[in-house]
């Protein structure tokens, strides 16, 4: 097979792009190792910047996330029962939408199928070849055939442990990593949000957040030690332990019930630079991991792919390769910007091991002057709902 553009992953970012360059008249086949219903198996967050609202309404994926979407104007900080709530649209003009990340996925798969499209899943032993020369290729094998598609460019979109970064030379990529010592434990129930906004909280017994994907289905997490199992936590424990976290007032209210998943999610922050090789492009998750405290992950992987379509369609357009060669030093501007927020907010809201009575101390008094300064609430709207450079 030829193609002009052989995405490898076919989440959001290998969806969204594919659409992208679909609608630039650019051909791309997209190559999934997994099966289109284990992708869509996969539970995640989903906190939509407008950036990201305003993109997938544009390539025709966000019919059912407007119908289904829960705009936010704000959120709501909490420490030891202290609460704040930060105004986004007050202080940057700016809203957020919760919306699954499972749900924009289904509505990208969607819109390639009707588009006729092609992605194959369930492709196994893929391997990327001479992304560095003249004729880059990708080989995989499915139901017991070997196939192959050359290609002019590769964009690898198959996440943290895919294949394209790992087909990086040593040597060719440095990386730059923090192992956070916790991870969340997550709940998803079919109960009604205890609050209208997500609630960040602060607790000496650790982080707790309070979240949904929809007005009858929350998603609830606390932090919890780097080690720790499903099995050790049962329901009620979980319930009791985020009852404990919250304001009295929230906890008083919090519905509970049987949940219908639970698990673990460590976290990390990673960025692997460069970002381009050759003819192959990292991005989303195969460039670079936040914490999930800032909601930032599936944004990044939406503004790298739009970084991306937008120079590739320069190059095949106007036959300039300004855009490809900029594309690593624009998106990894972006992405430190957005790892210092999440790190930030991780620091900020979360106890750690070494922190002490001093650390503490200092946590408390960044909460307080985000109670006192409308300049530091504005800082924190402005990152969160997406950072705009000038």
């Amino acid at each position: 097979m030829r193609t002009q553009v052989a995405i490898i992953g076919a989440g959001p970012a290998g969806l969204t792009l594919g659409r992208l360059l679909e609608r630039a008249g650019i051909d791309a086949i997209i190559i999934e190792q997994r099966s289109a219903d284990y992708v869509l198996g996969r539970i995640r967050a989903g906190v939509l910047e407008q950036s990201s609202v305003d993109l997938l309404r544009a390539i025709g994926a966000g019919a059912r996330m407007d119908e289904e979407g829960l705009f936010h104007d704000g959120v709501e900080l909490s420490f030891d029962g202290d609460t704040l709530r930060v105004d986004f649209n007050e202080l940057v003009g700016r809203r957020v939408m919760v919306y699954g990340q499972t749900e924009v996925t289904r509505d990208l798969m969607d819109a390639r199928a009707a588009s006729g499209a092609v992605s194959i899943y369930g492709a196994q032993d893929v391997a990327i070849h001479d992304f560095d020369g003249a004729a880059p290729r990708v080989t995989y094998k499915k139901d017991g055939r070997d196939f192959e598609i050359t290609c002019d460019f590769i964009a690898g979109c198959d996440g943290y442990h895919g294949v394209t970064r790992a087909s990086v030379p040593a040597g060719a990529v440095t990386g730059f990593e923090r192992v956070y010592p916790f991870g969340w434990l997550g709940v998803l129930v079919d109960q009604p949000p205890v609050s209208e906004e997500l609630i960040y909280a602060h607790h000496a017994r650790g982080f707790a957040l309070c979240s949904m994907r929809s007005q009858t289905r929350s998603r609830y997490y606390v932090q919890v030690p780097a080690g720790e199992v499903v099995e050790d936590w049962s329901d009620d424990r979980f319930w009791e332990e985020l009852r404990a976290r919250l304001n009295p007032e929230t906890a008083e209210t919090l519905k509970t019930g049987t949940p219908i998943e639970k698990s673990i999610a460590p976290l990390r922050s990673f960025v692997a630079e460069p970002l381009r090789f050759g003819s192959m492009f990292l991005a989303g998750d195969a460039a670079h991991i936040v914490p999930p405290t800032g909601a930032k992950g599936l944004n990044m992987a939406i503004h790298d792919v739009a970084v991306l379509a937008e120079a590739l369609t320069e190059r095949y357009g106007e036959k300039s390769n300004a855009g490809i060669d900029a594309y690593s030093a624009r998106v990894l501007e972006n992405t430190w910007r957005t790892e210092r927020f999440s790190w930030w907010m991780t620091q900020l809201l979360h106890t750690f091991p070494e922190t002490g009575d001093f650390g503490r101390r200092i946590q408390r008094a960044d909460f307080d002057y985000l109670r006192v300064s409308r300049i530091a609430r504005q800082s924190l709207a402005e990152n969160y709902t997406g950072f705009k450079s000038a």
